[in-house]
């Protein structure tokens, strides 16, 4: 009996896992391939934008940082709170709880959505700070903000019943959307009507909500084809609860405000960066208003289109493992919750590693491609990279904790963090300039992340010394392959040019293939990723032939 027991645990982890990592395997695509895409755009972008690029990108990445925000806050963290919920209530077989709670949290987010696009567009004056160019960018945001709450409502509730493909596939056409009519746009003003910079920065940043239509389209389009299969869940359900829709509204806000505060966390960070780096800067330098806005551009804006691809790694395996801590936090399952939470944390630092020192060692070629030679923007896009493991690591902990209904420990554990940015912003600034922020930023997300891990590992006792010994073996193999990239590297820009774009791409393609395959093959012949996708790494073996 205590044999079938165990037999039994460990077909359930094993479908655990494979759960985890097929839904991380599409949230990764999606959010991978829209991030680049979202990259990508930047080659011709900045080219069409001539010798107004960066500050016209700057203004660009002043526009969206409050425009995250906004989102942030006109979700209310709805989406996850409703993918949170509905797994909850899922695991305890009540699906007609969870339509119910999925079709009341619509409309209000319907509502929600009308109320803060408003409230962006009339008080972008204010928050342009006096930035003019600034006003008419952030309005041509507010739109997109009217359709994102009840788009990412419809995100949460596929997320909560455990299918990432419709999102992964929303966020891809989502992308081309809006990539496709902002470089139309761009390029009809700029180079056919000779226009100014300013309104092709409004009608890019217009393109978010061209985007967010396209993707709302398609949730629909999944939604309606999965209905018949929740119609028979409802059907079979145990419909024992009895609850409130006000009873369930309130447990949803209960949920929400925490995964706003915390989901609105490198955004915040960010701000402190968009709102205190000129004014410090000019307190004790000479630079002109037009010198620090550059500047401003080459530490947030120009590396912000490159490490954001690596934190989407982060993001995909946080969104899929919320509603699985839950579900086996609400079943009171320990080890399976320990187990998991191991994984997660394996599986995020299996690919932010590799692909962190990818970056760090084809900075040059990757920052040339994407934009032009600058000794300084290819430094500072180093440091970025290091900081986005940081951030990275943030968001899934950070998120994992939520799931453990730890949500006043993990938003006291940011603000701490937060704090700490603060009070060293102004000295690292003086002492670093352009360098600061990032030191600053890394600095407090590592404190919060420290303390948040701490945190997890007080709920779900997870094995701290198993995490460490593979996140070695995980760096020593990292290491092996950024060398072999940098080999690769220095072989080809003896007969390409590294400050020529199209060479450049070359350069970065060659070595990112011989990256990822030094990287697969290490992973492969030692099995440490058997670890982490389970019997299916003996199918790759015998595929690519490897004892």
């Amino acid at each position: 009996m205590s044999n079938q027991t165990n037999a039994s645990v460990e077909e359930q982890e094993l479908h655990t896992k494979q759960k985890m990592v097929r839904g991380s395997l599409w949230m990764t695509l999606g959010s991978v391939i829209s991030r680049l895409l979202g990259a990508v755009y930047i080659i011709p972008w900045y080219a069409w934008m001539g010798e107004n690029a960066k500050i016209a990108n700057g203004l660009f990445g002043k526009g969206y940082n409050v425009y995250a925000l906004f989102l942030m806050i006109a979700t209310a963290g709805i989406p996850g709170a409703v993918a949170k919920q509905l797994s909850h209530y899922n695991s305890l077989n009540e699906y007609g709880i969870s339509r119910r709670l999925f079709k009341r949290t619509l409309v209000i987010m319907g509502v929600f959505g009308l109320l803060f696009s408003g409230l962006m567009y009339f008080i972008s004056p204010i928050l342009a700070a006096g930035n003019q160019d600034l006003v008419p960018v952030m309005r041509s945001l507010s739109w997109a903000v009217l359709i994102f709450p009840c788009m990412s409502v419809i995100r949460g509730y596929f997320q909560g019943n455990q299918n990432m493909m419709p999102s992964a596939v929303s966020q891809v056409v989502e992308q081309v959307a809006r990539v496709f009519y902002m470089l139309l746009m761009t390029f009809i003003i700029m180079k056919v009507q000779q226009g100014d910079y300013v309104d092709a920065v409004v009608q890019s940043t217009f393109a978010a909500f061209i985007g967010m239509v396209a993707a709302f389209a398609v949730l629909i389009y999944f939604y309606m084809r999965q209905k018949p299969e929740m119609d028979r869940l409802i059907a079979a359900s145990n419909n024992k609860m009895s609850i409130s829709e006000n009873h369930m509204i309130t447990e949803m806000i209960k949920q929400a405000i925490p995964f706003t505060i915390v989901g609105s966390g490198i955004t915040l960070f960010k701000l402190v960066d968009q709102f205190t780096f000129e004014p410090i800067m000019a307190s004790f330098t000479n630079y002109s208003g037009k010198q620090l806005e550059a500047l401003f551009t080459l530490f947030s804006a120009n590396p912000d289109k490159l490490i954001m691809i690596t934190i989407s790694l982060a993001t995909g395996v946080a969104v899929t493992s919320l509603p699985l801590v839950t579900e086996a936090f609400t079943l009171k399952n320990e080890r399976g919750l320990a187990k998991l939470i191991e994984d997660n944390i394996q599986l995020l630092l299996f690919i932010m590693i590799p692909a962190t020192l990818g970056m760090i060692t084809l900075a040059k070629p990757m920052y040339v491609l994407f934009y032009e030679p600058d000794v300084l923007g290819i430094n500072l896009l180093i440091q970025s990279s290091v900081v986005g493991l940081v951030m990275g690591y943030f968001i899934l902990v950070s998120t994992t904790l939520q799931g453990l209904y730890k949500n006043t420990d993990t938003i006291v554990m940011l603000m701490i963090g937060l704090g700490i940015k603060l009070v060293v912003q102004y000295p690292l600034i003086k002492v670093f300039e352009v360098y600061g922020p990032l030191i600053a930023t890394a600095i407090g997300l590592t404190v919060s992340s420290i303390l948040i891990t701490k945190g997890i590992h007080k709920v779900a006792k997870f094995d701290y010394f198993v995490i460490l010994r593979r996140t070695l073996l995980i760096t020593i193999f990292s290491v092996v392959m950024s060398l072999v990239v940098l080999i690769s590297r220095a072989g080809l820009s003896l007969f390409l040019n590294p400050e020529r774009k199209f060479q450049a791409m070359i350069i970065v393609l060659v070595a990112v293939c011989i990256g990822v395959l030094v990287y697969a093959y290490l992973a492969l012949k030692v099995r440490l990723i058997d670890h982490l996708v389970g019997p299916k790494a003996e199918k790759y073996r015998a595929k690519l032939k490897i004892k």
